[in-house]
């Protein structure tokens, strides 16, 4: 065996040795909150019920899983193609997927540190000597001569204090931050598009009572002038009417804007020009509510949520830098070798006596370097004390995330109860109002404020059944959104193209 080879040797006998040495702090995840639920938020039960759409009760089970398709539970097949279509088209995704390669790529990169590095090289060098000063270095008889040299060079640097394998460590927790920053990116896309798709449903309902609402209202103006002109109604009826009915129609253009800007906001979700609106639309009717809700506890949640695994990734991180800063302030070891070839002529490369060979070994100590190091140190020590209030931070913004969710669909439930309630007693209003007017004990004006009453009401009962249906994606999305139970990564496609 050649010493190179037995350096080689020597050098991964000595990095197996010591891979299991490492300066700094080793990493342990946090504990897991010992909270069994989430305050007076309701964790099993039901909400309230009523009849009429999505009036169903809302029963919340503490065992039960998320799906991965989550937003299928709606049973629309408009909002799981429009779904499907943000998943491929949107950039966000693209841009998160291409990052979570890069940090893989430079994980793997950052691992051959444990392996030593070996080039081959080959230079070919024209020189002339002094022959008056000098003797000659060759045994050519001119002092112009070309040296040929071709020669294997191996370096490698032990991980005697373990800064090879924090870096490793680092590159590999930040391949982590990057996957869960992709899972974040997805439940994120998949969460807007159904609550932009409910809020586009909610005001095609808004736009359809107000309407309504204004034909009613123009009714009423007319009976009041016609009123004023038999001498039973003053100016100020008239007034009164006329400015009731200007102000509905005043609501009517923002809601218009609102519907216009949420169909823009939908197709940007999907990674297309506001000109390549998606024929899909959205009604309230088109929509199911789910009924059987997950809800799981802090300890799970924390495992579930992205953010939340992406913020512990962070911790890993900064505790392998900090190990590194502290690896830094040690001696630095490193192995050289070189075994190669020299010959004045090219064909005489290889041949007996042009061999050579050199083996070293060094260590490096920083002596003086007004104190760069220490800062370096106490600077990783900083941001490893961030990571971990970050951390915190992400745990209980989740919990609070889903206590709220949970207070939400509760209060959603009673007030759409409410809402419906109030709605049917102005439709038994309406309904005594139009037989009065047939036996002639009402004035047409009270019908039609009877009626106008019915028609607010059913713009308050499609507010509520709205916002059931988006707070029941917001519980989804508070919970992590299932993604642990994909069987099949999504593709981003740029102009039609997968991306590689």
């Amino acid at each position: 065996m050649g010493p190179v080879m037995r350096a080689c040797v020597t050098a991964a006998a000595l990095a197996l040795g010591v891979c299991g040495c490492a300066v700094g702090p080793d990493f342990k995840r946090p504990a897991a909150p010992a909270s069994p639920g989430y305050g007076s938020a309701p964790m099993q039960g039901q909400t309230a019920a009523t009849v009429g759409a999505a009036g169903a009760a809302q029963q919340f089970d503490a065992g039960r899983d998320i799906p991965a398709q989550w937003w299928t539970m709606f049973q629309s097949p408009a909002l799981d193609r429009l779904v499907a279509a943000a998943l491929k088209g949107n950039p966000n995704v693209g841009a998160a997927q291409a990052a979570l390669r890069q940090a893989r790529e430079l994980y793997s990169a950052q691992w051959t540190a444990y392996i030593p590095t070996l080039q081959g090289g080959f230079s070919a060098d024209r020189s002339k000597f002094p022959t008056d000063t000098l003797t000659s270095p060759t045994t050519a008889p001119s002092s112009v001569y070309t040296l040929y040299t071709a020669q294997l060079s191996l370096s490698y640097a032990p991980d005697v204090f373990g800064g090879t394998r924090r870096a490793v460590e680092l590159a590999k927790a930040q391949a982590e931050v990057g996957r869960f920053q992709l899972e974040a990116t997805y439940l994120t896309l998949t969460s807007n598009v159904v609550v932009t798709a409910v809020q586009e449903a909610s005001l095609r309902g808004q736009i359809a009572a107000t309407i309504r609402l204004l034909e009613l209202q123009h009714q009423l103006t007319d009976t009041v002038q016609k009123q004023k002109g038999l001498g039973t109604a003053s100016d100020l009826d008239v007034l009164a009417q006329q400015a009731s009915e200007a102000q509905t129609a005043q609501t009517l253009p923002p809601l218009r804007k609102q519907l216009g800007q949420t169909r823009d906001a939908l197709t940007a979700l999907l990674g297309r020009l506001p000109a390549e609106e998606p024929a899909e639309t959205f009604r309230l009717e088109d929509l199911t509510l789910p009924t059987e809700l997950p809800v799981s506890v802090p300890s799970k949640l924390i495992e579930q949520r992205p953010d939340v695994r992406q913020a512990e990734a962070n911790l890993h991180a900064a505790s392998a830098a900090d190990g590194m800063a502290l690896a830094n302030m040690l001696p630095q070891f490193a192995i050289t070798g070189d075994l190669g070839s020299s010959a004045l002529k090219l064909g005489q490369l290889f041949t007996p006596y042009t061999g050579f060979w050199d083996l070293g070994a060094s260590l490096t100590q920083t002596l003086f370097d007004a104190g760069a190091l220490i800062h370096r140190h106490r600077a990783a020590d900083a941001a490893l004390d961030q990571a971990a209030a970050q951390y915190r931070g992400a745990v209980i913004l989740a919990c609070q995330n889903v206590a709220d969710t949970l207070r939400a669909l509760q209060a959603d439930a009673d007030a759409l109860k409410a809402s419906v309630e109030a709605e049917r007693a102005a439709r038994t209003t309406l309904e005594l109002s139009r037989r009065q007017l047939g036996l002639g004990t009402i004035s047409q004006v009270a019908l039609l404020n009877a009626e106008t009453a019915d028609r607010q009401a059913e713009l308050a009962v499609v507010q509520a059944v709205a916002n059931r249906f988006a707070d029941t994606a917001g519980l989804f999305q508070s919970l992590g959104g299932g993604w642990w139970n994909r069987t099949e990564e999504p593709q981003y496609e740029q102009f039609g193209r997968t991306a590689r």
